[in-house]
């Protein structure tokens, strides 16, 4: 155990920066690893921005479910970054669900 603890102090002793420390910790950007990691991360802060969204409209994941054709399961795995969304299932939640305006950015 104090060994994985020497070699994980060395692995970071000159990161700086958070890309340094995502390099060290997924790897490179194009790496299967760090990949997966920008996906998840990517899903994670989509869940955050639903939930704050239904907060703000003070609704329970039950009635955001019922207004959006879902289950409550459903609303609750998104919004923990459990589950994959689908763009348009992303649109009837955000859109039809909570009342707000999504615009997609690619770049």
């Amino acid at each position: 155990m104090k060994k994985e603890m020497e070699n994980k102090d060395k692995k970071y002793k000159n990161v700086t920066t958070f890309e340094e420390h995502l390099n060290v910790q997924y790897g490179p950007i194009g790496s299967e690893k760090r990949t997966d990691f920008e996906i998840k991360a990517k899903a994670f802060a989509i869940g955050e921005v639903i939930k704050e969204e239904r907060r703000l409209a003070k609704m329970t994941q039950e009635q955001l479910a019922t207004k959006t054709g879902t289950k409550k399961s459903f609303i609750s795995r998104i919004e923990n970054g459990h589950s994959d969304i689908q763009l348009s299932t992303l649109y009837r939640i955000l859109e039809i669900g909570l009342g707000r305006k999504i615009s997609l950015t690619i770049k």
